[in-house]
């Protein structure tokens, strides 16, 4: 059995990423969730993802238990070097991953697949808002916030996600089937 891919979705807060991603996976078998260890709150709602205390997350990372790890928005993230066993079982692992690992991503595995998921300004807010982890002011500031480019030389295909998921999901799919072709 060949491996899996890994297949980086990232994206502005508010972009859907996990939302596509657990239909995305839903409807593919095969496709599976890496799950994110972050040290925010466990009840913060929002994707499942498991939390630690800065000290564990700490420990952890310096133990290589990350395969990538990062820090936004005041928080920290990493994602399970476990993730390998999926990829070598033949499965395809969505990662929701952070812009600023893109690179080191794509070294720790160049045949990855970056996915940019975005949405217009007011489908961001409005999403924003509808989870309630933020304040109107630090919603406002996540979105004017400067966006960090992704290097033009990552194989990058962008998806607009300002309506119907099923349209997202379509175009996902086409972007992952074996014709789809990176920027």
């Amino acid at each position: 059995m060949s491996g899996g891919r890994f297949i980086a979705i990232v994206g502005p807060s508010g972009a859907g990423k996990d939302t596509v991603m657990e239909a995305f996976a839903a409807r593919h078998a095969g496709t599976v969730l890496a799950r994110r260890v972050i040290t925010r709150r466990a009840d913060a709602g929002g994707e499942e993802f498991e939390s630690v205390s800065r000290a564990e997350f700490d420990r952890r990372a310096q133990a290589g238990d990350f395969v990538l790890h990062w820090h936004a928005h005041g928080l920290c993230y990493g994602i399970s070097a476990a993730l390998r066993d999926d990829l070598a079982a033949g499965r395809d692992v969505l990662v929701n991953l952070s812009r600023s690992v893109l690179e080191e991503a794509i070294e720790i595995f160049p045949q990855g697949r970056i996915i940019h998921l975005t949405a217009s300004t007011q489908v961001l807010a409005a999403r924003l808002a509808a989870r309630g982890r933020e304040a109107p002011r630090e919603i406002e500031a996540r979105i004017n916030r400067a966006v960090r480019e992704i290097p033009a030389h990552l194989p990058v295909q962008e998806i607009r996600n300002d309506g119907d998921l099923a349209q997202t999901l379509a175009a996902l799919a086409s972007a992952l089937a074996p014709q789809g072709a990176a920027r």
